[in-house]
């Protein structure tokens, strides 16, 4: 495992999650100011989270109309 992620090469999966979902996660605690969650608990913290992926879909969506 550790051979797989220090090598890093283009065909990597490895590789591919940092150019196609980290951003995502950057782009939510940055540009929304999402930082922790507000509520406690399992089903809260997944009704928060679903809320802040909906907001930041929606926003990129208004933005590429």
């Amino acid at each position: 495992m550790a051979a797989k992620l220090r090598s890093g090469t283009w065909g990597s999966p490895y590789h591919l999650l940092k150019v196609t979902v980290e951003p995502v996660f950057g782009q939510i605690k940055q540009a929304r100011g999402f930082r922790q969650f507000l509520m406690r608990g399992l089903a809260n913290v997944q009704v928060e989270w679903a809320v802040v992926c909906t907001a930041h879909n929606l926003c990129n969506l208004a933005a590429a109309r």
